[in-house]
């Protein structure tokens, strides 16, 4: 495993911060759509396509680049270091996984296809099992989904519905078009109005089954999503952190620099710290995603959400850097901290999976 990024990597990275700085700032691109549902315009996500970021895992038989996690990881930093609105994540890493990590055949080279050039937006619908509640039956030798799921993401901006349901040849992954009867898509409001997330309705809605889902391979996808979450969030804490220093830096009070003061010099080393921890973990998770075996994939993939609350810490103590000014609603300190919490909350808190961690640290001490 190494820990250093390529040439071509740091070129991917290079080129997706730049673009984001001149296409999809916070003040230009950001604050404008955080009440849009879509969460991004079309000259955006065009651009993001031209640059090969909503291809990346898509593999080169159907038009994408065929790369790994690693590189999924790298574009969603700079995503999450621009609070990026839009539903790359839901296209470019949940979708793509999905179509290709549960072996879909029947209409996903049309689909896969769709991500790699930008014509098609996509999100899945199974990410939590616990709200997620589809039935599939046959109508005239159609297929067609009956209920309700919640929390789904970019549900609004997204061509294409993916999700699971049980029909005659057991769970399968079936795909509904968002402008199908029978579909109804309402927004969910969370604490982070970059997240756009919906409640979607199956109502008779016409459905294309793709193949076959076995939980073993759901589950997968759930952790290559966790863990390209994970690098958003990361970004974000990066990015909050360094504009927190950088105003440690500049800002004075009694004649000095506050950067001066001890009190905020451990503020800005506990951030550092916490940033770097998860930089860490994070990377074994984007490369365990290829690289290792199913169990070590999925440690790795809970872990990074087990300290997720460690994380989101980097913007509550970055607002203490910047005083009464990081609560104001001008400055963008508060949006890097709802993105951080949104991340927390993300498919449950980390509780969960700290408990579900140490069961499988303590069980393996036993044999």
């Amino acid at each position: 495993m190494n820990l250093e990024l390529t040439d071509e990597q740091v070129a991917l990275r290079d080129t997706t911060r730049r673009y984001l700085a001149e296409k999809a700032s916070v003040s230009d691109h950001v604050r404008p759509l955080l009440d849009d549902p879509t969460g991004t315009t079309e000259p955006v996500w065009r651009g993001l396509a031209e640059l090969g970021t909503t291809g990346l895992l898509v593999p080169e038989d159907y038009g994408g680049a065929g790369m790994t996690m690693v590189e999924a990881g790298i574009v969603a930093e700079e995503l999450g270091a621009a609070l990026h609105p839009g539903p790359w994540l839901s296209t470019a890493v949940a979708a793509a996984r999905a179509l290709t990590r549960l072996g879909a055949t029947a209409g996903a080279a049309e689909l896969l296809s769709g991500i790699a050039d930008g014509t098609t937006v996509a999100t899945v619908c199974f990410l939590d099992a616990d709200t997620a509640s589809a039935a599939a039956s046959r109508r005239g030798g159609d297929a067609v989904l009956l209920g309700e799921i919640a929390a789904v993401p970019d549900a609004a901006a997204a061509d294409v519905l993916l999700t699971l349901a049980e029909d005659d040849g057991g769970q399968g992954l079936f795909a509904v078009r968002t402008a199908s009867p029978g579909v109804s898509v309402a927004p969910e409001r969370g604490i982070d109005q970059t997240r756009k997330q919906f409640r979607v309705a199956f109502d008779s809605a016409p459905a294309q089954r793709l193949g076959a889902a076995s939980r073993e391979d759901v589950a997968a996808v759930v952790d290559d999503v966790l863990v390209a979450t994970a690098a958003d969030a990361l970004g974000a804490a990066r990015a909050v952190m360094t504009t927190a220093i950088e105003y440690a830096k500049t800002r004075t009070q009694f004649g000095q620099p506050i950067g001066s003061f001890q009190a905020v010099q451990h503020l800005c080393v506990d951030m550092f710290e916490t940033v770097e921890l998860a930089r860490s973990g994070v990377t074994h998770a984007l490369w365990a995603a290829d690289n290792a075996d199913a169990d070590e994939r999925h440690q790795s993939a809970i872990r990074t959400k087990a300290f997720a609350g460690r994380l989101a810490t980097v913007g509550d103590t970055a607002i203490q850097v910047f005083g009464g000014i990081g609560y104001t609603w001008e400055h963008d300190a508060h949006l890097y901290l709802k993105r951080l919490l949104s991340w927390s909350a993300f498919l449950a808190g980390p509780d969960r999976y700290l408990t579900e961690l140490g069961a499988r640290l303590a069980n393996r001490g036993h044999r």
